[in-house]
Formats: structure tokens, sequence, C-alpha cells
């Protein structure tokens, strides 16, 4: 499938549904994505985000609509899909009783990589994520940013195509995040499609080639980066998210048992 530009789609999706009893997360999404973009899902807690980074995943089938990942029917090629994506989602599961170096060459092997190659690729992406002085303690004794660091070690082991992160900056402390961030750059200059969804739009602005952003398991809008912000005559993402999503009541809240704010007093020269 071809994108408007000329370009292949590493991600089509038209027309998501997606319930869950009475919830509909989903309802009819549709998103396109470049291959080799760098794409930031923008939108508010439950909007849909991490639902939509589930379905392209095989997480959750959706109800109704279609999807396409890497330019297979992910519906029907589940398993080609999985083997060319990388995730990192935002609730992490690792195997607390091996080592940094064991999970990776763990995953790895799970791959289809022999044990050598997974050994040195694992090597190389410890040293990358700066957890080579971590390499032989258990999982069970990384921080939250070492684990978060180490899941996307594993995401990255076979060299996917496409790699997909949910909320990957959540709750890392400023090293973690600087790691992270450096680390997706240095991916996107090579080539690879990054998705993620991340609530810190600073960041977004700042890595993201393209943009969508979700309101009420719809796509409010999506786009190059500088086209959106252009479109909605903004400066920057954090202001065509507010001008889409709506500004919460809570940023314009006053209480009305407080005296109304005071100036703050000059000092006399």
């Amino acid at each position: 499938m071809l994108s408007p530009e000329g370009g292949a789609l590493a991600v089509r999706a038209r027309g998501l549904v997606k319930r869950f009893e009475a919830v509909t997360a989903l309802d009819g999404l549709d998103l396109s994505i470049e291959r080799g973009a760098f794409f930031a899902l923008l939108g508010p807690n439950g909007a849909g985000k991490s639902t939509t980074i589930s379905i392209l995943t095989g997480v959750y089938a959706a109800d109704a609509g279609s999807v396409e990942v890497l330019g297979l029917d992910a519906s029907r090629e589940g398993l080609k899909v999985k083997a060319r994506i990388g995730v990192v989602p935002e609730e992490l599961s690792l195997f607390e009783r091996l080592t940094g170096r064991q999970y990776l060459s763990f995953c790895g092997r799970m791959y289809g990589l022999d044990g050598a190659e997974a050994a040195a690729r694992g090597a190389e992406l410890l040293e990358l994520t700066g957890l080579s002085h971590k390499a032989g303690a258990l999982v069970a004794e990384y921080s939250k940013g070492m684990r978060r660091r180490l899941a996307l070690a594993a995401a990255l082991v076979h060299a996917p195509d496409l790699l997909l992160l949910d909320e990957p900056f959540e709750g890392v402390d400023v090293l973690a995040a600087g790691v992270i961030r450096e680390l997706l750059r240095e991916l996107s200059a090579r080539g690879v499609t990054v998705l993620l969804t991340t609530h810190v739009l600073e960041i977004a602005d700042r890595l993201a080639t393209h943009a969508g952003i979700i309101c009420a398991g719809k796509m409010a809008d999506q786009g190059a980066v500088p086209e959106l912000k252009a479109r909605h005559r903004c400066d920057s993402l954090e202001q065509v998210f507010e001008r889409l999503v709506g500004v919460p009541a809570s940023k314009n809240a006053r209480l009305s048992y407080y005296a109304p704010a005071v100036p703050p007093r000059r000092e006399s020269a």
C-alpha cells in the first residue's frame, strides 16, 4: 500500500473499532504511518492509544476494520508481523530470575538467532542502553528505569523494521529518559519506523517527524509535524493537542474559597 506521497506505509489501519463490553475504546480509527517515520500517537487518558498499540501488535483483535503492518495483514499474518516488529509495552513483564545478559540472549534465541549472535547483540545493546555494569545482575534487582531500558534492548535484539513503544518515558528518571531518547533518535536516523505513545508532549515535539492525535477513539488529525502546526496555526504540538482535544477545565480552575491571586510585590530600588 502506498501513501499519498508515494512511499510505502509501515502501518495502515482503516475503520478500527474495539469495544470492551459497554465501552467503545476505538470508534472507526484511521491511522497511516510512512516507513521511516518517527510517529507520536498522542491523546488524553482513555483516548485509545494503548488499545491501538495492542491491536497493531496482535494482543487484541479489532471488532471491525482492517490493519496492515509492514505490508502484511495483521489479522491473517500475525506471526510474520511479530517477527518484524519490536514492542515495549507500558506494563513490563520481564523474567526477573535471569540476569540482564541472560534475558537478552533468551530473547534473541526466541527470534531465531543462534547463541553466539544473540550474545553478541545482547552485549552491544547492554552497552548502548548503559546497562553493561548490570549485565550479570538479576533483573529483579533492576530499577524501573533500568527495566525500561532492558525492555527496549530486548525489543531491538532482532533488528525489527518497526518499533512500537507505549509510554516509554513513564516513571523513569532523567538518566533513563535521556538514554531512551538518544537511542530512539539514532534508530530513526537509521531508517527504523518508530511509533510511540507519550504524555510528554515536549519530547514528542522534539523527536517526532509525524504525529496523530486521538480523542474518544477517533483520529482528530494526523500528518507531518510541521504540517499539523501550520494547519492549526500553532507553534508546538502541545498547542495543536490542546486545540484538538480541548483544554481541561482544571487548567482554568479558580478556587472559590481563596482570595484572588496577588501579584508579586516589587522591591524598591
